[in-house]
């Protein structure tokens, strides 16, 4: 299956951005940095790359993940790596093409990570 380049754009202001109908503001509201992030098709076996690379995603950012035009799946699964102890969550399914923006929010209480979609 070819699944085409998903790279990550950091953004101060999140304005829209125009290319492949899977792009979407990647939001950081879990009060810890976030080392890496990976999103490939809920259909594959692979993580693929870190679409973060070098970068780290602090608490309060946002990044834009940009997909290549000729990408056509739209469901995708995300992970997400804390920087502070490499623990993970990740979600499943998600319609990319129908979500422009998806906000990760930790809950210290109850220790579990949420996203809500937009």
């Amino acid at each position: 299956m070819a699944v085409g380049v998903v790279t990550a754009a950091f953004v101060a202001w999140a304005g829209p951005v125009a290319a492949a109908k899977q792009n979407f503001e990647l939001v950081n509201r879990t009060g810890y940095d976030i080392s890496e992030v990976y999103v490939s098709p809920t259909k594959s076996d692979d993580w693929e790359e870190d679409v973060l690379g070098m970068d780290i995603l602090e608490n309060g950012e946002a990044s834009n993940i940009i997909f290549e035009r000729g990408v056509r799946t739209c469901r995708w699964d995300l992970k997400v790596v804390y920087d502070d102890d490499d623990s993970s969550a990740v979600w499943t399914n998600i319609d990319l093409c129908a979500v422009r923006q998806i906000t990760i929010r930790y809950n210290r209480k109850t220790d579990t990570t949420s996203a809500t979609f937009k």
